[in-house]
């Protein structure tokens, strides 16, 4: 089982007792969104752990699950996911390091023509 089997189980069950995933957002304080996101399988829009274990233990407790049942299949799934390796994880790190560095670039290099511009020091590129 991985977490897209797992939030079909939650979302099937639900479905078997009638409620929408409005009535189950409602009842648990759950944004509608999250509760998707944990239907839908989709790990990386949930928040860390702690909070995901609570939010199936109230997802649970509203549609008559067995709260704890519930949040020992996820485990199940949860252990079951490799984790990323450092490799991967340092290499993500570094593209969003270098997509920084570049927006910090062009944004001083926007800035510097204006000053220029603005000075006298540098024709205006938008007039004719």
């Amino acid at each position: 089982m991985d977490h897209v089997e797992f939030g079909k189980y939650l979302s099937q069950q639900r479905e078997l007792r009638g409620l929408s995933r409005d009535e189950v957002s409602r009842v648990t304080k759950i944004s509608p969104s999250l509760i998707a996101a944990l239907e839908e399988g989709q790990v990386e829009r949930l928040p860390s752990r702690v909070f995901v274990l609570n939010y199936i233990r109230a997802y649970a407790t509203v549609i008559g699950l067995a709260p704890e049942e519930a949040v020992l299949r996820y485990e199940e799934v949860d252990k079951a996911t490799p984790e990323p390796s450092p490799v991967v994880l340092e290499r993500e790190r570094r593209k969003r390091a270098w997509v920084a560095l570049a927006v910090v670039l062009v944004v001083l290099g926007v800035g510097a023509l204006a000053a220029l511009v603005m000075t006298g020091k540098a024709p205006n590129p938008f007039v004719r």
